[in-house]
């Protein structure tokens, strides 16, 4: 540990900026590791705290009564739950301090200072009764959200009434026992899409995260081999080698925290679901980062001992240079089975569906990707018919390794981007729907009365409208075409029919595909987000392993500009030998990515999927190119002095 300490400090600028190099990387993974984590449990805290108003029937002695319904304003979802105590004492439910009494009504902050800005008719004329308190945030999906709740008697219309039809219409009158509730289905959507898109960051980053390990592998494995040849024993070997890599890592898991805190506030205001966060929903825990510092050195430290096998076997070979053996075929075939398995693998577990048709492809294609990045060069190096490209083909068949881990964070985000371009549904699914005609479900033995209420109703709140009833069977439906389209006069035609059937409020087609709608709206801006976090973890990959190839071969670059080689004829190889696997296994990520997506696939590819695909793919190559630009002076520093060194 000593002289691991000491050669660590002692490796000179080049030595410290290696390991600085390894820092960022760590730092970057986990930063996004952490996001990644915290992702899927904000998303688990939000259908806890909405449990509570998907009620479950009593199975013992009921309680209490419990009825939810969906209400709208200016194209916004209210919740209004209203409650019966059945029992004297009952406990309250999350978010307020008591029992509401009948005639008491709990605003949520957000509903209460939108019942302050509206004219009464719009929307306060909806809830009569005393304000009596404030829905806290334990109760709330978010910051934002608008929920009301209303105290009422056992036997008043509002928990007797037969519970509206339609699948988001909300939970009729129930007896329950307590507020446990469970989540709802789309609290279980989101759930489901938070898991995939928390596979999508997780993977590249794990692939990220271990390559830090690999990173100025080259010197450090010249050190590690002239140590064995002078005595030091396998054992010594590995362990300075856990040593130095865990020392880096953590730093790096540290620096990454950091970068995380201060980024916390920014990613609160990522509105999903209609809204932003809670501070609390985007910090993981303690247990959560303690296991994030944990982990992150321990995978760093197993990456950096899986490369040791030609130090610790043949220490001779690694100090004289010696090409290393060429991979073996069975990395494509891992590739293909995980592949085969994609349309044939079903499971009732979402997170076992997205963990073998996501995870396993990701992995195989980083597993393959060295395999092919070989196999490149010799075919570039056979067809070369200039010097920078036959010093790429070269390169590529000499460590193909080290190329991939240049491009391999491009490759992958090819993949994300090709599966999110076949997921994401077009965003005219729901097409057009009307949004200003008024309908409502009615008994049909009461139609004739509750249509002549409706027009009186109406008519007093100034809003011209055209009252009709229509449909079969026991439930008819009442709909109010407006005469005036503006915003006020449908919140106030909704004022006014509030109430006029008990359980029930007057919806428009769009308010009932407005869940779905947002979804799908939620969907395009989960795609931004992994996109962006992939692109940021491509460009980074990009740009670090770049700069620690050009440290790695140092040496050989050295010696290649004392034999006359121009400096331009190098930079256009080191282009080379990363466009040329870019190309090749970025477009096939890109066809994967598509092919893993089709269990999950929804609607065919959209005008917006393709879209993302083609901005994916520029921004994938300006960021290698503008990665291998940005260490284009370290290339002219480290050749300044072609002269031989000691090491």
């Amino acid at each position: 540990m000593g002289l691991t300490w000491r050669l660590l400090r002692g490796g000179g600028r080049r030595g410290l900026l290696g390991a600085g190099l390894t820092v960022a990387a760590v730092a970057v993974s986990t930063a996004l590791l952490i996001f990644a984590v915290s992702v899927n449990l904000a998303f688990q805290g939000r259908a806890d705290r909405e449990a509570w108003r998907n009620p479950v029937a009593a199975t013992g002695k009921a309680t209490a009564i419990e009825a939810v319904r969906r209400d709208y304003v200016r194209d916004r979802q209210i919740t209004v739950v209203d409650l019966a105590a059945l029992t004297p004492g009952v406990a309250p439910p999350p978010g307020l301090e008591r029992f509401p009494a009948p005639g008491e009504v709990w605003f949520s902050p957000a509903l209460a200072e939108l019942v302050r800005e509206l004219p009464a008719d719009q929307l306060a004329g909806r809830f009569p009764g005393k304000v009596a308190g404030t829905v806290g945030d334990g109760a709330l999906v978010h910051p934002g959200e608008l929920v009301a709740v209303r105290g009422q008697e056992p036997g008043s219309p509002m928990m007797t009434a037969e519970p509206a039809d339609g699948p988001r219409a909300g939970a009729g009158p129930m007896k329950i026992s307590g507020f446990t509730g469970q989540p709802t289905g789309d609290a279980e959507a989101y759930m489901a899409l938070g898991l995939i898109a928390s596979v999508l960051m997780v993977v590249p980053l794990l692939v990220f995260g271990g390559a830090a390990a690999r990173l100025t592998v080259a010197r450090r494995d010249q050190r590690l081999a002239a140590l064995r040849l002078v005595g030091a024993t396998p054992g010594q070997v590995v362990t300075m080698t856990v040593a130095e890599a865990v020392i880096t890592a953590f730093g790096g898991a540290v620096l990454g925290m950091v970068l995380y805190g201060l980024g916390v506030p920014l990613l609160t205001g990522i509105e999903i679901a209609g809204g932003p966060w809670f501070l609390s929903d985007m910090w993981p825990g303690v247990l959560a980062v303690l296991a994030v510092l944990v982990a992150v050195p321990l995978l760093v430290g197993l990456s950096a001992v899986v490369g040791l096998r030609r130090i610790v076997v043949s220490p001779l070979g690694v100090a004289k240079r010696e090409t290393p053996p060429a991979m073996r075929f069975v990395r494509v075939v891992a590739l293909l089975a995980s592949l085969a398995m994609v349309p044939v693998f079903r499971v009732d577990s979402a997170i076992v569906l997205a963990a073998v048709v996501i995870g396993l492809p990701f992995l195989a294609i980083n597993l393959a990707g060295p395999w092919v990045v070989g196999m490149l060069g010799r075919i570039v190096s056979r067809a070369a018919r200039g010097p920078a490209r036959l010093l790429a083909g070269r390169r590529l068949v000499d460590d193909p390794k080290a190329a991939w881990r240049t491009v391999s964070g491009v490759a992958m985000t090819g993949f994300v981007a090709g599966f999110i371009g076949l997921l994401s549904p077009g965003s005219g699914l729901f097409g057009n729907a009307d949004a200003v005609d008024l309908r409502l479900s009615v008994p049909s033995s009461q139609v004739a009365e509750v249509t002549a209420a409706a027009r009186e109703r109406l008519s007093a709140a100034g809003v011209p409208a055209t009252v009709e009833a229509g449909g079969d069977g026991g439930t008819r439906v009442l709909t109010a075409s407006l005469g005036k389209r503006d915003a006020e006069s449908v919140d106030r035609a909704r004022t006014a029919l509030d109430g006029l059937v008990p359980g029930q409020g007057a919806t428009s087609a769009a308010d009932e595909n407005r869940s779905g709608v947002q979804i799908l709206e939620d969907i395009g801006t989960g795609t931004v987000t992994v996109l962006a976090v992939s692109f940021l973890v491509a460009i980074a990959s990009a740009g670090i392993t770049a700069a620690s190839s050009v440290l790695d071969r140092r040496q050989t670059y050295a010696l290649l500009r004392l034999a006359g080689t121009p400096l331009e004829v190098l930079n256009k190889a080191r282009r080379a030998e990363t466009l040329i696997p870019l190309t090749v296994m970025g477009g096939g990520a890109i066809v994967v990515g598509m092919f893993c997506a089709t269990p999950f696939a929804i609607s065919a590819m959209n005008v917006a999927g393709v879209v993302t695909l083609l901005v994916c793919v520029v921004l994938g190559f300006a960021g290698v190119i503008g990665a291998g630009a940005a260490s284009a002076p370290l290339l002219r520093s480290v050749t300044a002095d072609p002269a031989p060194r000691p090491d």
